[in-house]
């Protein structure tokens, strides 16, 4: 199928794209990578009247480290962060979680701001912000804005940007060596929407696990995090029980949506499984 007529809009700076933003508002859709929005657009289940193409607009992609945060330009591809993108247990998650998103033409157009402002509950992305805790940072012709990711995620497909602002960065914080990071999801074929996913990030010191985040995938309308798993590590060393106690932990206390890829009790099962592997990776 084609899509429905549109208006094409390709500004070549920022202050163009908000201004663009504030005229049409909820008429206008951004497109970067458009992995998300033109499949949707083909099978005619999103007809936005205006696209705002932002690829000429300068200084929304690329990396940098700032004031001990990860700065993520909203328009960076998910290729970029194939290897590590900072030293660190951070980029070395980061590019674990890229390796599992879809497939390599598709990691190459489609961006990490793309994603998030999509906020498909599957995308590893939008679990992996939620999961560690990021800012995300909005701009508007009127000013800017952080965004607690808490916040941001509002329900499937859903997020906190108003129509008139432009997602400019993601803010990850940036992890010591005395913290261990790791990912693991379940998808039935490699690149395919996982079934369930986690994100661990635990912060050792004597010998114990000190600080602790878990953030969990495809298992809700927005991606969340698991504060019983939080709970079960905090205080205790690491070991292979304890892994899977705090799997057990965070499987319990959800409540995972059914649909015709996996009942609520598989997704529930696979929680558990995937927290576990997750912490085993991170401590290997």
């Amino acid at each position: 199928m084609k899509p429905a007529a549109f208006a094409y809009h390709r500004p070549e700076t920022r202050a163009e794209a908000l201004a663009l933003l504030a005229e049409h508002g909820e008429e206008a859709k951004i497109i970067a990578g458009g992995q998300s929005l033109v499949p949707a657009m083909n099978f005619r289940l999103a007809r936005p009247p205006i696209l705002i193409d932002i690829n000429a607009v300068p200084g929304l992609d690329g990396v940098r480290e700032e004031a001990g945060q990860l700065v993520i330009g909203a328009r960076t591809r998910h290729a970029t962060f194939e290897k590590p993108v900072t030293a660190g247990p951070l980029g070395t998650l980061l590019a674990r979680v890229a390796a599992n998103i879809a497939h390599t033409p598709i990691r190459s157009r489609g961006s990490w701001g793309g994603s998030v402002s999509h906020a498909d509950p599957a995308s590893e992305w939008c679990c992996v912000t939620r999961g560690l805790e990021a800012e995300l940072v909005a701009e508007s012709a009127t000013g800017r804005r952080s965004i607690p990711a808490a916040d941001f995620f509002q329900t499937i497909f859903t997020t906190a940007l108003r129509p008139d602002e432009l997602l400019a960065e993601i803010r990850l914080p940036l992890f010591g060596p005395d913290w261990h990071c790791g990912f693991a999801e379940y998808a039935r074929r490699a690149g395919d929407f996982a079934l369930a996913m986690a994100v661990v990030a635990c912060r050792v010191e004597g010998g114990v696990i000190r600080e602790a985040r878990v953030g969990l995938g495809g298992i809700a309308s927005t991606p969340v995090t698991s504060p019983e798993a939080v709970a079960a590590l905090l205080g205790q060393a690491p070991s292979p029980a304890l892994f899977a106690a705090a799997g057990a932990a965070g499987a319990a206390a959800t409540d995972p949506d059914g649909d015709i890829h996996a009942s609520g009790e598989y997704r529930q099962d696979l929680v558990k499984a995937m927290i576990r592997r997750a912490l085993v990776q991170a401590f290997a």
